[in-house]
């Protein structure tokens, strides 16, 4: 469980008069880098195990950069089902007594703290799911709302920005390992399938892509 220590970005209200504030820049949404490591494909079935996500910010020139990581290990719920193929993928040891698991509401207030106070920061409305196969890691976060009725959510519940396409349209490569390689990023593939590094270099192949799109010279509209 780790929170990198990122200062603070300027606030909206601070912001350059040329460079357009989070709060615009995405209809109101902040983009959140999520990974979810689980015991199977099923959202609905299979347990949630690992949770990481960073809210991006905006650095002095108006370009994305991630933020503050916050991360947990999630206890499986009760009733949800654990594929050991999918232990055998991710390298997670659910007995380990140094994992530190969280129940799973407690995992996800852990997450969802930490994005509501950056969707707060940068005067956002809610936060919108970045993710590598993007649907995959909201169908477990869904899932696991659902499962602890939590009333919190912030995030957007269907609309994601997914780096497969993003990084099928840039480069031609839509494996997170080869899409990083191809953004001139390094890829440790001994970390891989742990939440916090996927969600680290998920974050860093966004980035390099939306910065590299032209600028935007005005203002978009906000959230409906």
């Amino acid at each position: 469980m780790s929170e990198a220590a990122v200062p603070a970005p300027a606030s909206a209200a601070d912001a350059a008069p040329s460079q357009i504030p989070m709060s615009r820049r995405f209809r109101g949404f902040l983009p959140v880098v999520v990974d979810v490591e689980t015991g199977g494909f099923e959202s609905r079935r299979h347990a949630l195990l690992e949770i990481a996500a960073i809210p991006l910010n905006l650095d002095d020139e108006g370009n994305l950069v991630p933020g503050a990581s916050v991360h947990t290990h999630v206890e499986p719920a009760d009733g949800t089902h654990i594929d050991p193929q999918s232990l055998e993928v991710t390298g997670i040891d659910i007995h380990h007594p140094f994992r530190f698991a969280k129940p799973e509401r407690e995992a996800l207030e852990h997450i969802f703290n930490h994005v509501r106070n950056a969707v707060r920061h940068h005067e956002c409305q809610r936060a919108i799911l970045v993710g590598h196969n993007a649907h995959f890691d909201l169908g477990f976060i869904n899932a696991a709302v659902a499962r602890t009725q939590h009333k919190r959510n912030p995030f957007h519940p269907f609309s994601v920005f997914d780096t497969v396409t993003l990084a099928g349209v840039a480069y031609g490569q839509t494996v997170l390992a080869r899409a990083v390689q191809a953004a001139g990023l390094q890829w440790d593939q001994t970390q891989a399938h742990s939440a916090l590094y996927d969600t680290t270099l998920t974050a860093q192949l966004f980035c390099r892509i939306a910065n590299a799109w032209p600028k935007m010279q005005a203002p978009a509209t906000s959230a409906d």
